[in-house]
């Protein structure tokens, strides 16, 4: 079979994507496929619809329309009452484009994908999610740079082809022409994992076969990864908006606390601390339980940066002390810090305290405040006794005279050991589920 072009029956059409097309728009493309020119605008508003108002999250709707011309007969322009057909394809480049964002980081703002075909040569709806994405794109980098958001909330990358059976024979992106004839007709809307989000077919000739349906599935994959490609060409550096490791700040300025829990995190995320995401503010920690003040220093972090906030709060407590120094435990002795003042002090109180009272746990709570306002906990403890004299060199804090139950202290430890078997690991392996979504 020849087709239209002479393309192969895997071929896509040429495709050309220009970039802040117009000057105007947030973000901007005019998305070039064979004979179908759409322009993609993205518009933001800084609200969103009543049914989303308190709750943290953004919304993205988009509009589609073909110009009067677009098809070479004039073509009525939409008036209060829209074209079914206009209302069906907004819909469609509305579910798919939400697909690319994590709204929770979008914040309560809404950004509209406009896109208005200027020439219909078929496959104008997958042009436009494919050209929306783009626009998308743009909107978001031109918010980071004005400082209304703190990182890209774009979490796939989305793209749209159109795949179908001519004259028996399975082709990618079909024109109008092939269109108009097709037995069988599909559209694709794919991520970068190659995962669908929208996949339409239609045998409108005759029905279509299990093997053909596999063949059709196969160009329409084939055609989403080079349309992938094409995007991010046109996209250039921005193209690191896409999908990029999420940011988590550490609320601490204790270093070996941050070198514990980044060791923790591994390199699923951008680790930084406070001071690197330029939080240099004195926190109040003012609440009876290290819960209240994980949540206290996590909020205060992701509300002065935008970004997501990890904050623990940990300390010793001594049954034989009714739970002392607890939430005073880093300032036991009246200074913040100062770790040889709070030895010395927990000793001089535990002096008459036969060895089989002397124990003890270590407890971390954490607290992950997102952008969104929700703040998720978990809770760690490990168990162990308080020595008479101090062992190990390591560690920091009360660390030489707790006693594990291997009859090592944490200061003689391996900080491979304890990260494995400390609060904090026991909190992390905790609070990791509620990281998967991130």
């Amino acid at each position: 079979m020849s087709r239209p072009g002479n393309r192969q029956p895997n071929e896509l059409r040429k495709c050309d994507i220009i970039v802040d097309f117009v000057g105007t728009a947030d973000g901007s493309c005019l998305i070039s496929t064979g004979g179908t020119r759409v322009i993609c605008t993205a518009s933001v508003e800084e609200s969103v619809p009543p049914f989303l108002k308190g709750k943290g999250v953004g919304w993205l709707t988009a509009e589609y329309a073909m110009l009067p011309a677009s098809t070479g007969r004039r073509k009525a322009r939409d008036g209060v009452k829209k074209d079914g057909r206009s209302v069906e394809i907004s819909r469609l480049i509305g579910r798919a484009l939400r697909q690319a964002v994590d709204r929770r980081f979008l914040g309560e703002r809404t950004i509209t994908i406009d896109c208005d075909v200027l020439e219909a040569d078929g496959g104008t709806r997958t042009a436009s999610i494919t050209g929306g994405f783009v626009a998308l794109c743009c909107a978001i980098d031109k918010l980071i740079r004005q400082g209304k958001l703190a990182e890209s909330p774009i979490v796939h990358q989305i793209a749209a082809v159109s795949a179908g059976i001519v004259s028996d024979e399975p082709c990618l992106d079909l024109c109008y022409v092939e269109d108009s004839a097709a037995q069988t007709d599909m559209n694709f809307v794919m991520d970068e994992t190659g995962a669908f989000i929208e996949l339409q077919g239609t045998g409108e000739g005759r029905a279509f076969t299990k093997a053909e349906l596999q063949q059709i599935l196969a160009l329409g994959e084939k055609g989403i990864r080079e349309l992938h490609q094409k995007q991010r060409e046109a996209l250039g550096d921005r193209s690191q908006l896409i999908a990029p490791r999420r940011t988590i700040v550490l609320a601490s300025n204790n270093a070996h606390k941050i070198f514990e829990l980044s060791e923790m995190l591994d390199d699923r995320f951008h680790v930084i601390s406070m001071q690197e995401a330029g939080f240099e503010e004195e926190i109040d920690e003012n609440g009876d339980t290290f819960e209240a003040n994980a949540i206290i220093k996590a909020k205060a972090v992701m509300k002065s940066t935008g970004l997501t906030a990890l904050a623990d709060d940990s300390g010793l407590a001594v049954d034989a002390l009714d739970g002392e120094p607890g939430v005073h435990s880093a300032r036991y002795a009246g200074v913040h810090g100062d770790d040889q003042a709070n030895n010395d002090l927990l000793i001089e109180k535990l002096k008459d305290v036969p060895a089989e009272d002397r124990t003890a746990q270590f407890v971390c709570a954490m607290a992950l405040a997102l952008p969104n306002g929700e703040v998720r906990t978990a809770e760690g403890t490990c168990p162990g006794v308080i020595t008479f004299t101090p062992r190990g060199n390591g560690g920091f804090g009360y660390d030489p005279y707790f006693e594990y139950l291997s009859g090592e202290t944490f200061a003689e430890m391996a900080q491979e050991e304890k990260n494995r078997i400390s609060h904090r690991a026991h909190a992390m392996q905790a609070m990791l589920p509620q990281l998967e979504d991130l």
